[in-house]
């Protein structure tokens, strides 16, 4: 690795882990001001650290991976997520940062389920608690995983050390500064990949000639790589199904914790607008430049008739051959910067379930604010050493899960926001069943011996959409059929309709 790349990554290293000395003063009065930050987030850092935290790896290798093999058609998939995260935006954000300060103030999302059905049995929160734990104990590791295969891939390290350097600098930054920290870094990152995703594209436009000379190089090859409706890998026309499973990934924003607990942390409600005009902003034009270097890096390998053996490798590869070693560095560190941003989401919010919802609820109730600071610390170590263990079997069926966490934690979690927030007759039971149902279905869904085409459901259809779909209807059906809640439930329910209606009418 040329020593301009390590000047470059190095300082990247050093940027991270001063923002968590910074935050560490900030982040160490209380277990709010830890775990979220005191709910004062400017709408810049919410809107980016969302951002950030949401898109991984994703955006800079999976999104241009697909677009390299499959074309145009691939970019359906950034047209769901595009919606959703706006949606998002609209629907959930405001009523749930007000919700979530009445209710309690609680300060993540399990906390939130149980304040907002005053949920006495502690069912709601054991529940959502054992499935964020587990599934972004399986995320996180995932992330190491990506971070490892980076630094043997492209930087000629060892797997092992990658883990341990990638996990070790967002456990540093993260257990010193919390929420603060995770969110500073996650603003940084954001900017990082930004740049990034825009100089890549517009470089190779240049040494191609121009889009003319990228559309010649496309309409070389077999396939119609331009076509929307078309898969370019397959040569066969896009079914309504199949853009239906591509578009619905955007469903999966509703009941994302590592996303709307921004939401929950911004520090007034009027500034979401501003937020959400940055963050879709942000989210629109680094999704069209990770589009395009999935294509622009296919008509450069084709001109240059090279090879290139992993298609989601084509943003290193381009960043390594076209630029100066000290830019190698920055493009690489953006790569970084993704994976960091969303394992050091996952890590803070595993920890505030951990510590509110298991150490705090069931072990110490009259734990001091320097005692669940301390106990949500020691969360982040621990989830992040059995992430490393996990990510040690690099052919772990883990990563085949991970790769449906997004469907589970969409079918489980989205519906049972957006109805408790909306409706105020939804029960207890049915947020209790519905995510249940949601979970189980996405699971027969992606494991069931069932076959239609030649392939099994989930290949037919995302699972996302059925997982969903029972959700609300078990949510809608268990709610008229049981007792409605009780009157200090829905007093609450009508405290934020009369908060938000003033702050409308202010």
């Amino acid at each position: 690795m040329d020593i301009f790349t390590i000047i470059s990554l190095s300082l990247y290293f050093v940027v991270m882990l001063g923002i968590g000395l910074y935050s560490f003063k900030q982040s160490n009065s209380d277990v709010e001001g830890y775990m979220l930050g005191g709910r004062s987030l400017s709408p810049k850092v919410t809107a980016l650290s969302a951002g950030a935290s949401d898109m991984s790896g994703w955006m800079l290798m999976g999104l241009p991976g697909a677009m390299y093999v499959s074309g145009l058609s691939s970019a359906w998939i950034a047209v769901g997520l595009v919606i959703g995260a706006y949606l998002n935006y609209i629907w959930v954000a405001p009523r749930l940062r007000v919700y979530t300060e009445l209710a309690k103030n609680a300060i993540t999302i399990p906390d939130y389920f149980e304040n907002r059905f005053n949920d006495s049995s502690h069912s709601l929160r054991i529940l959502s608690s054992v499935v964020i734990v587990i599934f972004f104990t399986l995320y996180t590791s995932s992330g190491v995983v990506a971070g490892g295969k980076l630094f043997e891939s492209s930087f000629g390290l060892s797997y092992e050390l990658g883990l341990y350097a990638t996990a070790g600098v967002v456990v540093a930054y993260t257990l010193l500064g919390g929420f603060m920290a995770v969110s500073m870094t996650d603003f940084v990152q954001g900017c990082i990949m930004f740049v990034s995703l825009i100089l890549v594209p517009v470089v190779v436009i240049f040494e191609l000639n121009g889009l003319s000379g990228i559309t010649a190089q496309l309409n070389t090859l077999d396939g119609n790589f331009m076509g929307l409706f078309e898969d370019a890998s397959s040569g066969e026309a896009l079914s309504v199904i199949g853009i239906i499973s591509l578009l619905s990934w955007g469903v999966g924003y509703f009941g994302q914790p590592h996303i709307i607990v921004r939401f929950m942390a911004i520090r007034s409600v009027t500034e979401i607008k501003v937020a959400r005009r940055i963050g879709i902003s942000w989210m629109i034009i680094s999704i069209i430049g990770a589009l395009a270097t999935g294509l622009v890096g296919l008509a450069y390998i084709t001109k240059t008739q090279n090879t290139l053996n992993d298609p989601e490798t084509i943003f290193v590869y381009l960043s390594q051959i076209l630029f100066h070693p000290l830019i190698t560095g920055f493009l690489l560190g953006a790569i970084l910067a993704a994976i960091m941003s969303t394992i050091s989401s996952q890590l803070l919010v595993t920890s505030s379930s951990l510590t509110g919802d298991f150490y705090q609820a069931f072990l110490r109730k009259d734990a001091s604010q320097k005692e669940l600071i301390l106990a949500g610390r020691i969360s982040v170590a621990l989830v992040a050493l059995v992430a490393i263990y996990l990510a040690y079997d690099r052919n772990s069926t883990i990563l085949d899960l991970v790769s449906n966490a997004w469907a589970g934690f969409g079918a489980a979690f989205g519906p049972v926001i957006l109805f408790s927030l909306y409706w105020k007759r939804m029960t207890q039971l049915a947020a209790l069943l519905g995510m249940l149902v949601g979970a189980v279905t996405v699971l027969f869904w992606i494991y069931a011996p069932i076959e239609i085409n030649g392939g099994n459901l989930s290949s037919w259809l995302y699972e996302i959409v059925p997982g969903f779909i029972t959700c609300s209807v078990t949510i809608l059906i268990v709610s008229l059929f049981t007792k409605a809640p009780e009157k200090e439930v829905t007093n609450t329910f009508e405290q934020v309709d009369n908060s938000l209606n003033e702050l409308k009418s202010a």
